[in-house]
């Protein structure tokens, strides 16, 4: 029912996730991740178990290979799921059970995992890695990367039943994402994806930089806060799209 990619930035350790599909608010259960840790989705018939109990032990440093078949293993219902890993030592690991809905399937690219279900073909993934590496070559910035990828795999066919919901997570170096948007329910769910994004630069993504991380506090002087955002920031309204 979905497809989604994970990728990583080897120059710098950042982590993204984007995910696709025809279905409500796929952002939810689907897609995970967390700085210096993995990228993570677990799709078809998903078990949100595997981002639970998956991501625990990547916090401990065991490869995405071991964490997948660890996850798979334990499960009896396996042959219907779909589960991809990307850590933040660049390993991926890939399962898609047997009983998933054709076309069913997943790519390695540079730097990245793409997998899917229920999609119009394997040109889905293979778009899809495709233009994450030119946007990566490109060096633009890991969200524009997932981005351009998932509008690629769309162009290509995506979900075959059609479109419905979409999200994109990227982290670098705290537990929490720097930036986590979804659509749960919209006509053109990539493209309310990419206004978000442009949104987000408005003032969150200056606000963010701000906040507190594992071993500092961040920064909470409102003043400075403010002033960056001031000297930085798009007025809402000025936002393209928006």
């Amino acid at each position: 029912m979905t497809w989604s990619i994970l990728a990583r930035d080897p120059a710098t350790g950042t982590l993204g996730v984007a995910v696709a599909t025809r279905f409500f608010a796929v952002g939810a259960l689907c897609p995970h991740v967390e700085g210096r840790v993995a990228a993570l989705s677990t799709q078809a018939l998903m078990n949100p178990m595997y981002a639970i109990e998956g991501m625990a032990m990547l916090r401990q440093g065991r490869p995405a290979s071991e964490v997948a078949a660890v996850l798979t293993a334990a499960d009896p219902g396996r042959e219907v799921r779909q589960l991809h890993i990307l850590d933040a030592a660049g390993r991926i690991a890939q399962h898609t059970g047997t009983g998933c809905v054709a076309w069913a399937g997943s790519v390695v690219g540079r730097d990245c995992s793409v997998a899917g279900n229920m999609l119009a073909g394997p040109e889905v993934v293979e778009a899809t890695a495709r233009a994450y590496e030119q946007a990566a070559a490109e060096g633009v910035e890991m969200a524009e990367r997932l981005l351009r990828a998932l509008e690629a795999g769309e162009a290509a066919g995506g979900d075959s039943r059609g479109k419905q919901s979409a999200a994109l997570k990227v982290a670098s170096k705290d537990p929490y994402a720097d930036l986590d948007i979804r659509v749960d329910d919209h006509a053109e769910p990539i493209a309310e994806l990419r206004r978000l994004h442009r949104r987000s630069k408005a003032r969150y993504a200056i606000y963010r930089r701000f906040l507190a991380g594992p071993g500092h506090p961040g920064t909470y002087d409102r003043a400075v806060i403010i002033a960056a955002v001031e000297a930085e920031g798009t007025p809402d309204d000025d936002v393209p799209g928006s």
